[in-house]
């Protein structure tokens, strides 16, 4: 209720108060017995006091008809605006609900994603180590294999290095001047012949 109707009803309160106060000082201090005066003062209070309540009504009626519809206005739209900010809570409530639901869901199937990717990764990383398992075998089998077929053959050049210096040493010791006279001239013989 605006503080303008409020004053206006405690000014009408006032004077309803005041007045009477007023009429009973303003009859001076004599005090009359007679009961036509009594009556007639009675009627003219009661006449006063009628209307002091139809001024007061008059001028508060509507004043305070408008605070009480403006007050009734007010809490109805407070009441609308709480039932509205009550849905609208619901909603936003129900929203979340469903967006959690839809967020859990997702991070179910995202899980599912990785847990899979990574199964598969796992296959794929056992099957190259295998592969590459396979691989540095085979290498290691033919540099094995090189490696023993190179040593025999250092083996078979060391051999018949080893042979040949053998046989001159031999052949330095075994053959004399008389049977080298005789090869040379074994060999003139042969080439004299196939000329």
């Amino acid at each position: 209720m605006p503080a303008r109707n409020l004053r206006s009803i405690i000014l009408a309160l006032l004077v309803a108060v005041a007045l009477p106060a007023l009429a009973m000082a303003a009859g001076g201090g004599e005090h009359q017995v007679d009961s036509g005066v009594i009556l007639k003062d009675f009627i003219w209070r009661c006449i006063n006091f009628a209307v002091l309540v139809g001024l007061v009504a008059y001028f508060v009626k509507k004043p305070l008809r408008n605070g009480l519809q403006n007050r009734r206005a007010e809490i109805e739209k407070t009441l609308a605006d709480a039932a509205a900010a009550r849905d609208a809570a619901e909603a936003k409530a129900h929203e979340y609900q469903e967006k959690l639901t839809k967020a859990s869901a997702e991070i179910e199937t995202i899980y599912a994603s990785i847990r899979r990717e990574g199964e598969l990764e796992r296959d794929k990383i056992l099957a190259s180590a295998k592969e590459m398992a396979t691989k540095i075998e085979q290498e290691a089998d033919a540099k094995a294999a090189s490696a023993v077929a190179r040593a025999r053959t250092e083996l078979r050049a060391e051999a018949a290095r080893l042979a040949v210096e053998l046989a001159e040493e031999l052949l330095a010791k075994s053959v004399t001047a008389a049977d080298q006279k005789r090869l040379i001239d074994e060999y003139m013989q042969k080439v004299g012949e196939l000329h």
